[in-house]
């Protein structure tokens, strides 16, 4: 049985209420349920008497110190079968790293520990190693994001890499780390006998400089299949020494973000190749780079390589325009992998989204999610919009946020839901201006077919 509940103020007899189900519970979520340190005593006894709980998800929820040092009562005892602990953003300083340095040394079930937007800090990550350096230690997954951690850390987690074999994920970002401390760590991982299978190092302030280390990672542990190194400033000579890595036959990498890393089109001929011949890649995000029709161009002509897989691209601004959408289209009707196309925040135009609607109608495209939210739509495109969603029976989410679509573009969107053919389950609306008689028509819609979810 789970419980998950998100977002609930939390009154005694509701807690009551509540700890009387958790007695039998496999996985219990309560982010952002206003908890405190004295809820976490209750937590505790759950812990030590329920074996069969295996999740405890507590992020942003202000446990403190104190909270911790209460869980871990429970979490110490032989009878925990806990495996992932969510600790995130919940107001944990380095005094917390002592207690949960007791636990992962002494809780073998455990397997990931998130403790990411918590003011642990280098003194505090360094306790935290010690705990992943025991033998008893199992820990697989590891989330530091957030955490005020400094270059100072990496021969700690250097250390804990090199013990410990089972670590398969390891989330650094949004920690001030820099060039000097991030080539230290790449060091270590190809040294280490650890099978990292993912790594997330966005906005560590990486340059180019890094990038030659984290192609050797890339390029000698087979198990890295994903890799983040978005908001970083790489810029088109760091990817190409990335692409180095990623090109290399060791290289199994599925997923790849490489948004906002000021790429430009210049990238996109490396990219197309990886694209093109890395039958294992199966997402990239390159939002938020410069690549605009040109680099689009380039990547399109991958996409329609029988060799690419993939499936999902996220290309939102990215500077393209209705230039770029006839490629794209010709893209979509030959390349049958491709399940998700993120597009927004381009101004694509009606005339780019009718071109594109010709690719997604094709009997080769089996596109699923669509988004083209800021897009510069109007209701002249709609009509076309309306025939792919009752048309096109793989597409299940279409985002149309923030376009000027107004009462006429909704109703023929709203006419298309109402079409039993329509498969959309979710369909995405943001800051868009209608009538309250369009809105009526929205909420009957939904009430009609309750399967299909409108946000807005």
């Amino acid at each position: 049985m789970e419980l998950d509940i998100q977002c609930e103020e939390m009154s005694p007899s509701r807690w009551a209420e509540l700890l009387t189900t958790m007695k039998s519970c496999k996985t219990i979520r309560l982010d952002d349920c206003n908890l405190s340190s004295s809820n976490c005593e209750d937590l505790s006894s759950i812990i030590n008497t329920n074996p069969s709980l295996t999740e405890l998800k507590l992020n942003n929820n202000e446990l403190g110190d104190a909270g911790i040092e209460y869980l871990s009562k429970g979490l110490l005892m032989p009878s925990c079968s806990l495996q992932k602990l969510w600790l995130q953003n919940c107001n944990l300083t380095s005094a917390s790293c002592e207690t949960l340095r007791s636990v992962l040394s002494a809780q073998p079930s455990l397997t990931e520990l998130h403790v990411g937007d918590n003011r642990l800090g280098t003194a505090g990550v360094k306790v935290l190693c010690q705990g992943i350096m025991n033998p008893s230690c199992k820990l697989q997954k590891l989330q530091l994001e957030y955490c005020e951690l400094t270059a100072d850390i990496v021969e700690a987690l250097n250390a804990a890499l090199q013990s410990k074999p089972t670590l398969k994920e390891l989330s650094l970002s949004n920690n001030t780390l820099g060039d000097t401390a991030v080539k230290q760590l790449c060091r270590g991982l190809v040294e280490a006998s650890c099978n990292l299978e993912l790594l997330h190092l966005e906005n560590c302030g990486i340059t180019s400089d890094s990038c030659r280390d984290i192609s050797a990672v890339l390029s000698n542990k087979s198990s890295l299949m994903d890799l983040s190194v978005g908001d970083n400033k790489i810029g088109d000579s760091g990817l190409a020494l990335l692409c180095q890595g990623l090109m290399h036959p060791n290289c199994k990498i599925q997923k790849l973000w490489l948004w906002d890393c000021d790429l430009t089109s210049a990238s996109c001929k490396d990219l197309s190749r990886l694209i093109s011949t890395k039958e294992t890649l199966t997402e990239i995000s390159l939002i938020d780079n410069n690549l605009r029709d040109s680099g689009m161009e380039m990547l399109c002509q991958a996409l329609k390589d029988p060799k690419s897989k993939l499936q999902e691209l996220w290309v939102r601004e990215c500077g393209l325009t209705t230039a770029c959408c006839k490629v794209v289209s010709s893209a979509l009707s030959t390349n049958k992998h491709l399940k998700v196309l993120h597009m927004g925040e381009n101004k694509l135009g009606d005339a780019g989204v009718e071109l594109l609607c010709e690719g997604v109608l094709h009997p080769n495209c089996n596109i699923q999610s669509l988004w083209l939210g800021n897009c510069d739509l109007t209701a002249a495109c709609c009509a076309s919009l309306a025939t792919v969603m009752t048309t096109k029976q793989s597409l299940t989410e279409l985002d149309l946020s923030y376009n000027p679509l107004e009462d006429e573009g909704i109703r023929k969107i709203c006419e298309a839901l109402r079409n039993p053919s329509c498969n959309v389950q979710q369909l995405i609306l943001y800051d868009i201006l209608w009538s309250a008689e369009v809105d009526d028509e929205l909420r009957a819609l939904e009430d009609s077919k309750p399967e299909v979810k409108i946000i807005s």
